[in-house]
C-alpha cells in the first residue's frame, strides 16, 4: 500500500518534485507579471514605450527560465507569461518600438 502514503502527481499539471526551486519559481513569476503587463498595456497606443520594453524582459526572462525549469508548473506558467510578452512584443513594436519617438 505504497500509494496510500503518497499522492499519485503524475497526471497532474501543476506536478512538482517536492524541492524548493526559488530561482525558478522567481523567473516565472517575473515572465508572467510581465508579459501580463506587456499584453495589457499594448492595447494602449501612447504605452509602446512600456509595452514593448516589458514584452523584451519578460521574453528574455522567460526564455532563461525555459533553460532551467523542473517542473511541469515552472513550464506552464512560464509560457504563459511568454505567449503574452510575445503578443505584447510585437504590437508595441509596431506601435512605435522600443526608442519610438525618443530617437527620430
Amino acid at each position: 500500500m505504497a500509494q496510500a502514503l503518497r499522492p499519485n502527481t503524475a497526471g497532474s499539471l501543476f506536478a512538482t518534485d517536492g524541492k524548493p526551486h526559488p530561482l525558478q519559481d522567481t523567473l516565472m513569476a517575473v515572465t508572467f507579471v510581465l508579459g501580463l503587463l506587456s499584453f495589457i498595456t499594448s492595447f494602449f497606443h501612447s504605452l509602446h514605450l512600456l509595452t514593448s520594453w516589458a514584452g523584451l524582459v519578460a521574453l528574455a526572462t522567460g526564455v532563461y527560465g525555459q533553460w532551467i525549469s523542473v517542473t511541469t508548473r515552472q513550464r506552464f506558467g512560464l509560457i504563459l507569461g511568454l505567449g503574452a510578452a510575445g503578443v505584447g512584443f510585437l504590437i508595441g513594436m509596431a506601435h512605435g518600438g522600443l526608442f519610438g519617438g525618443i530617437i527620430s
